[in-house]
């Protein structure tokens, strides 16, 4: 059962890579072949030069050929150097593509995915299968070796059958008895190997389970930020705890694995003995009876020496390729989830003066694996040009009902309507386009500052201009020598900008003044500031906005009370919606309970 589902995982790596790139394959597949029949031919041509000069044939046929047969191997080997450089070029093209695939198939998964423990666990499983030399890279630099062997063992097998199987052989007790004692020996390693392949699996995945600090601190890039904090605290003591006991624990691991290949190792080779010398008996047998010329008894006795050899070469592959292929099945499963969100079909309407109405009729969500509902029963419906702003506490639902708007999840029960339609049924990408969304935790990337504001490669640079000024920005850009060419941080580019947490931010709403989009969403990006600072924020993007729908969310209610309605949410529920004025006004409401209690700190 082992060794089945070992094949289908080989297979199943196998059919990735031909699917990625078919070149690597067929030059590793080619490469392979020839690599297996050139010591074929050479032992051929020994055993054809013996015989004819044992049976006195003509001296110059024997020279020829030999010659034909030394200048087709020179040419095969030629062919295998030219196809060696091919297919080197083709694995690092292959192992591109195949992270290109896995970054694609990320961009392209639905957010509620993205997020779902389920998920995030086989992102787990595959981190921890591709330690320690795992990973594709190490399925397509294996794949000759593997190949090579079988197609060698596989030609030796056809070669050595006219020995072992003919008339006399059976007739003959000790013939039989060496044949017994031949494949005895085969089965056993071939159960030992599997024993130990399964060890092998067993260990590797153990280690895996675990994190892989000693990996992470040398090799993963570490923001320097984290310098501040490992000296201020002396925390370089709890780092070396870990290396240590992470050194301690790989050099266990270690121990293990070198012992279980030295255990396979060591019975492979003395399996590999004993059936070349149960052959050489019966070759030396079946000479002494006649049955086998001088050159045949050559061919013979070195095909023999080549099996023994390939058959403890397709052991070792095959535990290595099949282990290595396991390890794979992590990322199959991860590019093979199906996507959740329902994918509509309807365009959204092209409107000029922005009159789109959105309603929430009776909402409840549960974020994938929990069992609290993070909204319950909300109805509410957003007015065409309307400001509105959201507040309540940490954790009351107001991100979670932005999430639900933008699609990036489904709600679990009722439905969200843009101009009266289930917006599940409208196209997802046109959807979105509607929306310009500063959420709390933006990101910005290593790009030039016009490409991070357009979010694109080509932008109109008039507009990216605008939209920095608008924010607050173009004073800071007539600071840069490289203005909208300027590279944000300097992960890419040695001359890139690092900027402070409020020129980010301030970029971050010129992303979304750029696209331009009917509604525009603030989602608490300026938490960080002080009230006073976040205010002024709000309010200068609430007099560039226009006539826009504007969602501004916020915990404090100082930072909002500039628009005319302010919905507020508390432990997933919509508990008042009104004015400043309303909602003061009501002394029993949160609004009242929560703006005095805020606004204490800032008597």
């Amino acid at each position: 059962m082992k060794v089945r589902k070992n094949i289908k995982y080989i297979s199943d790596s196998i059919k990735m890579m031909w699917q990625l790139d078919k070149t690597v394959f067929v030059t590793t597949f080619i490469i392979s072949v020839i690599g297996a029949a050139l010591p074929f031919i050479a032992i051929f041509l020994s055993a054809y030069v013996i015989d004819g000069l044992s049976q006195d044939k003509d001296i110059g046929t024997l020279i020829l050929t030999s010659v034909s047969t030394v200048g087709g191997i020179f040419a095969l080997k030629i062919i295998n150097a030219y196809l060696g450089k091919i297919k080197d070029i083709h694995t690092e093209i292959c192992v591109k593509k195949f992270d290109m695939k896995m970054s694609i198939r990320t961009l392209a998964m639905d957010y509620e995915l993205l997020e779902s423990p389920k998920v995030n666990d086989i992102r787990t499983r595959i981190r921890n299968d591709n330690n320690w030399g795992a990973g594709f890279y190490s399925m397509v630099w294996q794949l000759p070796e593997l190949l090579s062997s079988f197609v060698s063992l596989v030609v030796s097998i056809i070669v050595l059958l006219p020995l072992f199987f003919n008339s006399n052989v059976f007739s003959d007790i000790a013939s039989l008895v060496m044949l017994a004692a031949f494949f005895i020996v085969i089965v056993f390693n071939i159960l030992f190997s599997a024993k130990k392949t399964k060890k092998l699996h067993g260990i590797l995945n153990e280690v895996g389970s675990t994190y892989d600090y000693l990996g992470y601190f040398l090799w993963n890039k570490q923001d320097y930020k984290q310098g501040k904090d490992i000296r201020i605290f002396n925390g370089q003591n709890i780092i070396k705890t870990y290396l240590d006991d992470d050194y301690k624990q790989k050099s266990d691991w270690i121990n293990e694995v070198t012992l279980n290949s030295s255990e396979q190792g060591f019975v492979s080779g003395l399996s590999s003995g004993l059936l070349q010398v149960i052959a050489y008996i019966f070759v030396a047998v079946r000479a002494v009876s006649g049955a086998l010329t001088i050159g045949s008894v050559l061919k013979f006795a070195s095909i023999i020496h080549r099996f023994s050899l390939d058959l403890s070469r397709v052991f070792s592959s095959f535990t290595e390729y099949a282990a290595a292929a396991e390890r794979q099945q992590s990322t199959l499963e991860y590019m093979n989830i199906p996507d959740v969100l329902f994918k509509g079909t309807l365009p959204v309407e092209k409107r000029n003066d922005n009159e789109y109405e959105i309603e929430f009729k009776n909402v409840s969500f549960k974020y994938p694996g929990s069992k609290v509902y993070a909204l319950k029963n909300l109805n509410m419906k957003l007015q065409i040009g309307q400001r509105m702003a959201i507040v309540g506490m940490n954790g009351s639902g107001k991100t979670s009902m932005i999430k639900l708007l933008c699609r990036l999840y489904d709600p679990t029960e009722g439905s969200i309507t843009l101009n009266g339609i289930d917006i599940k049924k409208y196209d997802y990408e046109e959807y979105m386009s509607i929306f310009s969304v500063v959420f709390q935790d933006f990101k910005l990337f290593s790009f030039s500052l016009g490409q991070n504001v357009a979010a694109s490669v080509e932008y109109d640079r008039k507009k990216v201009v605008a939209s920095l000024k608008q924010s607050g920005f173009g004073d800071r850009l007539s600071t840069m020598a490289k203005g909208l060419d300027t590279a944000l941080y300097n992960n890419f580019e040695e001359d890139g900008v690092e900027i402070s947490g409020g020129e980010a931010q301030k970029i971050a709403l010129a992303r979304a003044l750029y696209k331009d989009a009917p509604f525009i969403i603030l989602d608490e990006p300026t938490a960080a500031l002080d009230p006073i600072a976040e205010f002024e924020i709000y309010s200068k993007f609430n007099e560039i906005v226009g006539g826009k729908t504007a969602i501004y969310i916020s915990h404090r209610l100082s930072s909002c009370r500039f628009c005319d309605d302010i919905a507020v949410f508390h432990e997933g529920h919509l508990i008042e919606r009104g004015s400043h004025d309303k909602l003061i006004a009501n002394k029993e409401g949160k609004y009242y309970e929560l703006w005095n209690a805020q606004a204490q700190y800032y008597v």
